[in-house]
């Protein structure tokens, strides 16, 4: 999942879905949800951050997996696939540029421009605040994420934050990721070796990553498929969890019938 972000951001939908098939893992980052929060005490690089899902895949025994990135957990797969190819039975990217590094072309960006309003709000995501404005505030984040195309129902994320808030014990958002070492992320010179199959989603109402850096993304990557979910921003509200669940389990099973 991405920056700040628990595993409770992947819709129960999607992973009820999803475990008709496959057995499905998904966990908290460090400093977010039930994981340790301790990066003032112990500071970490976006490479550990990484390394943690190989952690939790030898813990259960599992020699290799198809791993999903949505955001910053699309950066790290990245890593992943150039690190330990071994260890991912394929991958998927999902809002997320390539690494820092890969080859640059003229005719199409490798990263887009963030709307400047998208981020000043950001630059309030830390500030202190009671339980209802915390609510309200990753609500209104949502809402800018979702995209202009799909309804959105603000009652569906505030009930997520709700819940997401439970989880953890706490309401704020930790700074720990905002101040994360991301050097050891500029891999992107190792793309175009990466032999682990890989869909790219590409998310038309993102306005954090547009549909040109997934083009870029893919069209780097050797073995890859690209995939247009209409209408997707940079969030899983309900109704794009079908077409996502149908896309992952296509990826999934073409990538295993390869393997046989």
């Amino acid at each position: 999942m991405g920056s700040t972000a628990s595993g409770l951001f992947w819709p129960d939908a999607l992973v009820e879905s999803l475990s008709q098939h496959y057995r499905v893992i998904r966990y908290d980052h460090r400093d977010t949800g039930a994981s340790t929060w301790a990066f003032d005490r112990v500071p970490y690089s976006a490479p550990r951050m990484a390394e943690d899902a190989l952690a939790i895949l030898d813990a259960l025994g599992i020699a290799a997996a198809h791993v999903v990135g949505l955001s910053l957990g699309g950066l790290l797969a990245q890593w992943l696939m150039v690190e330990h190819p071994a260890r991912l039975l394929s991958a998927t990217v999902i809002g997320a540029p390539a690494l820092d590094g890969a080859p640059e072309r003229a005719d199409l960006a490798s990263r887009a421009s963030i709307d400047p309003g998208l981020l000043e709000f950001w630059s309030h995501m830390f500030d202190p605040r009671d339980l209802d404005a915390q609510v309200e505030w990753r609500v209104e984040n949502w809402r800018r994420l979702n995209g202009q195309v799909l309804a959105f129902d603000a009652e569906e994320f505030r009930v997520l934050e709700r819940r997401v808030i439970a989880h953890a014990g706490r309401h704020d958002t930790s700074t720990a990721h905002a101040r994360v070492d991301p050097s050891g992320l500029r891999r992107g010179a190792e793309l175009t070796q990466v032999s682990v199959p890989t869909l790219v989603i590409a998310a038309p109402e993102d306005p954090t990553h547009s549909v040109s850096n997934a083009r870029f993304l893919a069209e780097t990557l050797p073995r890859s498929t690209l995939v247009t979910l209409d209408g997707m921003g940079h969030a899983i509200p309900r109704a794009i969890v079908p077409g996502l669940a149908a896309a992952l389990l296509r990826h999934f099973e073409s990538t295993t019938s390869q393997a046989r």
